[in-house]
């Protein structure tokens, strides 16, 4: 290893870091650490069916993560950007040229009263990791309710109802927000024959939570042996502890090219950037293509080019109901569209895209610079949506 190679550090180990790391192997002048509190990868899209029982929801990482990345399992603490070190919680230290921010989400905090008590969230490998045992250990015709009806919410509804329990999926509002109107019919009918209990509309929001039952707030109070929550995801402090200007989530702010308006060695990718202060939608389907963008910029600065700006489209979402249904909902700019795909032909694309998502990770560790999704079509959208930004905050 040369005393000349370039030092890039990757904190966060899911997509989007996985990712990054991959493609900045590129160049052989170039040093990737990636730093991560877990020695294995997680399949996010896969923690509902870890909790149901039927998959792990974990990769190793010799099975996604180039050969050429030194893997540090490790925690985070602070980022000093003036000394570009990272002080890990095991006391180590860190030296970096460039950094890639990529700690990704986490559920939010739960606030509302008895829920952290007695919900079990879902956000996390750990989460699922300890809620496997406690729906193992209620009897089977215990009730299940479910808070939150987005494709999480949707997918865990169907998943457990799918494994035989009696589940009630509270929405909190609308099922499935992001779906048309058509699609969101398919979804509802699909989870009825499944034996889902929906409880939607204006007053379906939960208002307490107990051992045994969940109130909502039109006073409703809905048994429940096993209250599994859903609802909000939250990013880690890490940006704002360590001085870097954030959003009000949390998430550190970058430029168009994804570069932290405070620092130009310090990129982002994934749920914890926010671009422009116009953050992509959470989910691996732009955490991935971010990833790619952030190492991208990187790998420009050390070509001395000027990076190129997000370039990203939301083509669809696909969410499982159950192992052998689904829907696979089109959009154009990430806005659903009536035509969908759903029933058995839904539940096999939606398989094909969470084994498609390891494959373009591994693809990118044994062939860096292979990967190009990140280069599709969406700029001229985005930048609308910028200046209609802008002209909002302008005129204010």
């Amino acid at each position: 290893m040369s005393e000349n190679n370039t030092n890039v550090v990757v904190i966060g180990g899911g997509y989007a870091g996985v990712m990054a790391a991959n493609r900045l192997t590129l160049r052989g002048d170039v040093t990737v650490t990636l730093v991560n509190p877990r020695p294995s990868f997680v399949h996010r899209i896969r923690l509902h069916q870890l909790a149901a029982g039927n998959d792990a929801a974990v990769v190793e990482y010799k099975e996604v993560l180039a050969e050429g990345v030194r893997l540090v399992v490790d925690t985070v603490d602070r980022i000093d950007a003036p000394a570009r070190t990272l002080e890990l919680a095991t006391g180590d230290r860190l030296a970096y040229d460039y950094l890639v921010y990529a700690v990704g989400s986490t559920g939010a905090e739960l606030r509302v009263p008895g829920a952290a008590e007695h919900a079990h969230p879902i956000a996390t490998l750990e989460d699922a990791q300890r809620l496997r045992p406690v729906l193992d250990a209620a009897p089977a015709e215990a009730p299940v309710t479910v808070v939150g009806a987005g494709p999480t919410g949707i997918e865990t509804a169907a998943e457990l109802a799918g494994a035989g329990r009696p589940v009630t999926l509270v929405c909190g509002g609308t099922l499935g927000p992001y779906l048309h109107t058509r699609g969101r019919r398919s979804v509802a009918r699909r989870l009825a024959r499944l034996g889902v209990t929906v409880v939607d509309g204006p007053d379906s929001t939960v208002t307490h939570v107990t051992a045994t039952a969940v109130r909502l707030a039109d006073g409703r109070e809905l048994a429940s042996g096993v209250t599994v929550w859903t609802a909000g995801f939250a990013v880690p402090d890490l940006a704002a502890r360590s001085g870097l200007a954030t959003d009000t989530a949390g998430r550190i702010l970058t430029d168009e090219t994804l570069t932290s308006v405070d620092d130009d060695r310090i990129v982002a990718a994934g749920d914890s950037a926010a671009p422009s202060g116009l953050p992509l939608r959470m989910s691996c389907q732009a955490a991935m293509p971010m990833g790619a963008r952030a190492a991208d910029t990187v790998l420009s600065r050390l070509a001395d080019e000027n990076p190129e700006t997000l370039n990203q489209p939301f083509g669809a979402q696909c969410i499982s109901l159950g192992r052998h249904d689904g829907i696979f909902q089109f959009a154009k700019a990430d806005t659903a569209i009536w035509f969908h795909v759903d029933g058995k032909p839904g539940a096999k694309l939606k398989e094909t895209v969470c084994t498609v998502v390891v494959k373009h990770l591994a693809d990118e560790a044994r062939k860096p610079g292979g990967y190009r999704l990140h280069r599709g079509s969406g700029a001229a959208t985005r930048q609308k949506k910028l200046q209609a930004v802008r002209g909002q905050t302008t005129a204010a």
